[in-house]
Order: structure tokens, then sequence, then C-alpha cells
């Protein structure tokens, strides 16, 4: 008899996991996942590892996996098993997605005790969208002889600041004092070691708030930097322009292909974005920087072009806020260098959060907090730095929310195609309303991009040569 309660609408579930259960004679259902199921009921399943072995953990979804605390518990210095080897051990068993069923594998297994204090949990089934439903006791049962611990951190108690941006200073300052040894100052810009900004963006940024700025004048700052030029040459030779004939020099690239507005836009992205160098660690499965800066900008040019016109934001600026838009990560590895692999170890054990919740667990502000500063530090314009500190905020509303809106939209878009970290989301219909968009149009925008998938990926290797 099947263990399972079977209903004609129940979804189906892996012929491996329907088998599992009924073998093991644990009653369960069946339901679909969707954002309305309660965190605290639905089981993260992560598999782990260290030369002794795989450990697969087991943690609520309203919690954080702190790899300190497990370390101190286990004596063990764990980490997420890399998704080559995860994907060859799904593909084995037909799975696409880890189950949070001990029996199924081989490792022994550790789960936060806090699991049992309700009175039903959810588990992956290997089928996405598909979840398994246990009571508190049939869960009891399958755990066997896993062992139980207190490992994880409420997400209750971690809180990032996504409104209150006058408290970044003061909060970059407390992170900054408190995972440093060095004499504390009472300035922000003496305690951080802040790079100068370099002399093209210095240059560019002139030309950008001068109303006789020319063609002239950014052709002559782009020629003056011999890997900016060659850049701007091979962006517009690119197959993603498609312009007709040969291109000659920089003044032909901007005339003829990209224009003053994107060039300008272009050379303070690139100018800026290689002032900090990439960081060597990075977290697995995560998009390569150039890539998802390249990505954001076409989107949320795309996007800028459904906008009705009387309600567009300035192209350029919400151009450069995609090509920027994870500066903070760069700053963060700047700042923080020794505990950046630490983030990084953080968002593999913990992809069901976004990084402002690991960073801020960690370091007790985020990247957006951190990048937005530094903008403003620097002098960009107030677009730049609203639009990077208010871009998971989809109900900011406050000044320049247009640009901020503009980029939560194109970055939560990308992200629920894979491109971009952190887990998939609905986007909110009141999002596309402030832009005057309809979900069609702004999916069919990213559809577009996508299709020319290929030619971004030259240009963001043009940037950031494959390793």
């Amino acid at each position: 008899m099947n263990a399972a309660v079977e209903t004609e609408t129940q979804p189906s579930i892996p012929p491996l996991i329907a088998q599992l259960l009924q073998k093991l004679e644990l009653p369960y259902e069946t339901c679909q996942d969707t954002p309305e199921l309660a965190p605290a009921s639905r089981v993260q399943a992560i598999l782990l590892e260290d030369a002794a072995g795989a450990l697969l953990v087991l943690f609520p979804r309203d919690h954080l996996l702190d790899l300190p605390r497990l370390a101190e518990l286990t004596d063990r210095h764990l980490v997420a098993v890399t998704p080559e080897r995860l994907s060859r051990m799904l593909d084995k068993h037909n799975l696409q997605i880890l189950p949070g069923l001990p029996p199924l594998t081989s490792s022994p297994c550790l789960y936060e005790e806090c699991l049992l204090e309700q009175p039903s949990l959810l588990l992956e089934s290997g089928q996405p969208g598909v979840l398994l439903k246990l009571d508190a006791a049939h869960f009891r049962a399958l755990l066997g002889k896993a062992s139980a611990g207190c490992f994880a951190a409420p997400l209750k108690d971690i809180q990032p600041n996504l409104a209150r941006p006058d408290d970044d200073p003061q909060e970059i300052t407390q992170a900054v004092q408190t995972f440093t040894t060095r004499r504390i100052q009472q300035r922000l810009e003496a305690t951080i070691e802040i790079p100068p900004l370099a002399q093209t963006a210095q240059k560019v940024i002139k030309l950008r708030v001068s109303p006789d700025a020319t063609v002239d004048d950014i052709t002559g700052v782009v020629e003056t930097d011999p890997a900016l030029a060659a850049q701007v040459v091979s962006w517009a030779a690119s197959p993603y322009y498609a312009a007709p004939g040969k291109i000659r020099s920089v003044e032909d690239a901007i005339v003829r292909v990209l224009g003053f507005d994107l060039v300008i836009n272009l050379a303070l992205g690139l100018a800026l974005g290689k002032s900090l160098s990439l960081p060597k660690d990075h977290p697995q499965h995560a998009t390569p920087y150039w890539q998802q800066a390249i990505y954001t900008a076409a989107v949320i040019e795309g996007l800028n072009r459904a906008i009705p016109r009387a309600q567009r934001p300035e192209a350029g600026i919400c151009y450069l806020a995609g090509l920027l838009h994870n500066f903070g990560y760069l700053v963060l590895a700047h700042v923080f260098p020794p505990h950046f692999s630490l983030i990084c170890r953080h968002l593999e054990v913990n992809p069901h959060l976004t990084h402002s919740q690991v960073e801020h667990h960690l370091l007790g502000i985020t990247r957006e907090q951190i990048g937005a500063w530094l903008m403003r530090y620097w002098g960009m314009p107030e677009e730049l730095s609203t639009a990077l500190r208010f871009q998971h905020d989809p109900n900011y509303r406050g000044e320049h929310a247009s640009h901020a809106n503009l980029v939560c939209l194109a970055t939560q878009l990308l992200r629920n195609r894979g491109i971009g970290s952190g887990p998939r989301s609905e986007v909110p219909q009141s999002l596309y309303d402030r832009l005057g968009l309809s979900r069609e149009k702004a999916e069919s925008a990213v559809e577009k991009v996508l299709e020319a998938e290929a030619a971004l990926r030259a240009l963001a290797l043009q940037i950031q040569p494959a390793a």
C-alpha cells in the first residue's frame, strides 16, 4: 500500500523518492511550493564536506546556517560541496534538487533542533516546485541516527538596514572598527582605505556635468586611456550592436554606433569598476562580475525604452547604475579581505537567503550600503547612489525612485532567470505599476537581451577574461 495520501490534484514526485518513502512506510502529502508557505516549516538541505567526508545538514528556511557555530559544534571546517559534484550525484538519481531525506544519502546528518518544534515539515522532493509534507513524528522517524544541534541563526535577529541611508556612515564605521585592529579614526574616510578616483573617471565626470561637452571632448578623454579606447572600439564592433562596416577609431565608434551618452557612461562605469580589483575568491555558482554588470545594464536599457516617454528616468544614469549595481561587492572584498571568504562560504550554504542577510549577519552592513556611500564620497550623481542603495527595495518611493525601481526590476528579473545571486521571487505588481510597465513588456525586454547572450558574454570577456 502506498504510504502517500494520494489525490488526483496532487503533484507527482520522482519515482525514487516515492519508492523510498513507501519502503520506510512514512505517510506524506505533496504540495506545490508557493511564497505563502511558512519558512519555519520549510526544511533547507545542504550537503557539506571536508577532508573527513560529507555531511547532510538540515535547518529551517527562516534561519541562516552559521559556519563558525557549525565548526564549533562539529570540530570540522565544512564547506558546500562543489556544484559539479552535487549535480553528478543528483543526475545519478534523476533528481534536480537535493531532497532533505537522510536515508537517501550515505552521509551522516545533522539537523537544527528547532525543526522539531514545528507540527509538520515541508521538504524538497527532488522535483522543482513540489514539496513533501510530513508531520513532526514522521519527520523524526525519517531522521534515524541523525544528530541534533543548535547552529543556525534566526532571521528575525538579522535585519539589514534597507531604508535608513543616513545611518550608513555610522554602521560602516562600526563594522570597520569591529573587523580591524588599526587605531579608530573619527572620520569615515580616514578609517577605510579608499583608493583614489581614477584620473580617467575624474575627466569623464567633468564632461558628464558640463552642458557644453562634445563628441570631440569625450573622444579626447577616451583616446588618452589606451585600454579604454580599445574597449570602446571593440564594444562598437561587437555583434551585439551589429554596426555596418568596420569601426576604425574611437570617434567612429561614438558617432556611428554607441552615441555620446552611452560612451560617457560606459567609460565612467569601466573606470570606476576597474578602480578596485576583482576578488580571487567568489561564491560557487556566482555569475562573473562583469557578465552580471553588462547583462543588468542591457536589461535596464531595454526596460527604459519600454517605459512611457514622460516617465522615463535618465537613460545614461540608469545604464551606469546597471554597470555598477554590484560595485559594493568589490568594496567589501577591498575593505574586509580577511572576512570576504567567510561571506562567500556563507552564501554557498545559504542559497535560500539574500546576500544582504548574510552580509548583515557577518559584518553589520551590506554591499549596497557601502557601495552607495562610496559613490557619494566620490561625488557621483545622487541618482546613482540612490539606485545602488535601494536596488533591493521594490517598495522604495523616495527621491529618484524611478532609478532605484528600474535597477530593482532588472536585477530581480535576471535573478529569476538564474543570473545574479539570491533566491528567486515574484516581482510585485506595484513595482511594474510605478514604472508604467506591463509584465509582458518587461519580460519581452529581458528575452531580447537573453537572445543576444553570446554577444553580451563576449563583451564581458573583453573586460574580464575567463580564468
